[in-house]
């Protein structure tokens, strides 16, 4: 059985934090999810309230009971599925918001994907508030929608500790800290050494790094957080034509610009700004 309310991505978010779907799931041992490394630019907690499944890893199999959590992070690989046996009965929600990936690094929540909720029942009744609320009102109240998701988050962050021993996965720490700042510069030309000096690795040992914990490599993730920033500026910048949100992405090139945004989104800049730019 499931609830699930899925609401509309603000292209112009005001808010810290907003909620881009809710739910919740139980009674359903079938429950599967796997999500290739950059399909989700959102953060997302999924929270088992009763039963158990699965979460993999770097390759590991761990698995989650009652109170415990797995936190992602935007752009990372997602796998994790029920029991069939003891099937979970999950709360998730996924979120996004300008300054989030600072706020959640400062606090050390990349350092684990992996958590134990202190006091569930604090998480749980808000989470619930959310869900109806989305549900009931959809995008009637957004000042509600990101009110509630801000208490969740609070309570998440004063109540969550990381699951101790083998379940705690830290060998990305250094790249998810250094992934806010590579896509604030990702229209400037890419340094690999700079990065990897950063990291405080050798550029073939950050390349490897890399793909382990992002599943693409260093220059993929800039493409892809260049085309990120063109889709927002195309439809923000509409005094400006395609050759200037080009350049200003990092790609001088028009017409490698256009080639390279075909090849993600499927469809031409121009198209894309036509089709949502209302």
């Amino acid at each position: 059985m499931q609830r699930q309310s899925h609401l509309l991505t603000l292209p112009q978010n005001p808010f810290f934090i907003f909620p881009e779907s809710v739910g919740n799931y139980w009674e359903h041992p079938e429950h599967y999810s796997v999500r290739e490394a950059g399909s989700l630019n959102n953060f997302n907690i999924h929270y088992v309230v009763s039963g158990k499944g699965y979460v993999e890893c770097d390759g590991v199999v761990h698995t989650l009971e009652a109170g415990e959590a797995v936190l992602y992070f935007p752009l990372q690989q997602q796998h994790y599925y029920s029991s069939k046996d003891d099937p979970w009965d999950i709360r998730w929600v996924h979120f996004y918001g300008s300054g989030l990936q600072d706020y959640m690094i400062e606090r050390g929540f990349h350092k684990s994907q992996l958590w134990t909720v202190r006091q569930p029942a604090a998480w749980e009744q808000v989470h619930e508030e959310l869900l109806v609320e989305a549900e009931t009102f959809r995008m009637l109240h957004p000042t509600k929608l990101a009110a509630l998701t801000f208490a969740i988050l609070a309570v998440f962050v004063e109540q969550a500790v990381p699951i101790s021993g083998s379940k705690a996965s830290n060998s990305g720490n250094r790249i998810l800290e250094l992934l806010p700042f590579m896509q604030q510069e990702a229209a400037q030309p890419f340094v690999l050494e700079y990065w990897a000096e950063q990291a405080g690795v050798s550029p073939y040992y950050f390349c490897k790094l890399f793909r382990s914990v992002m599943e693409m490599t260093p220059m993929d993730f800039i493409t892809r957080s260049r085309l990120q920033m063109a889709k927002q500026w195309l439809l923000e910048r509409k005094e400006m034509n395609i050759g200037q949100i080009a350049g200003d992405a990092g790609y001088p090139s028009v017409s490698y610009f256009n080639k390279r945004f075909m090849e993600h989104e499927g469809m031409t800049p121009t198209v894309y700004r036509q089709l949502y730019g209302i």
